[in-house]
């Protein structure tokens, strides 16, 4: 018989033809075609989502940290107390609660 390869996203299958047969209905549906418009656009930009996905979380942890950073050294230039020496005045600043909520 022939050999015949199928392939998806993840798995990647070898059958073999034994014998050909006619089926009763011209139309069957074997229940692995799915043609919800999820699966197309995963087929056609599933790369470019994750690209988008990757740039955009990594913009938001860059500015999470610069928010913080910048609330912390508005605390010093005020004269607080350091964080890193028992100081909890970085808690009353709104820009180091935005950089926590980014």
């Amino acid at each position: 018989g022939s050999l015949i390869t199928l392939s998806c996203l993840s798995h990647r299958v070898v059958c073999q033809v034994i014998s050909s047969a006619v089926p009763a209905d011209s139309v069957q549906d074997n229940g692995t075609s799915d043609s919800s418009w999820i699966t197309r656009l995963e087929n056609n930009y599933g790369f470019y989502i994750g690209l988008g996905l990757a740039v955009f979380s990594s913009f938001l942890i860059g500015s999470s940290v610069i928010l913080k950073k910048k609330g912390l050294l508005r605390l010093v230039e005020k004269g607080g107390t350091r964080a890193g020496d028992g100081g909890h005045g970085y808690l009353k600043d709104w820009l180091w609660w935005a950089g926590l909520l980014t």
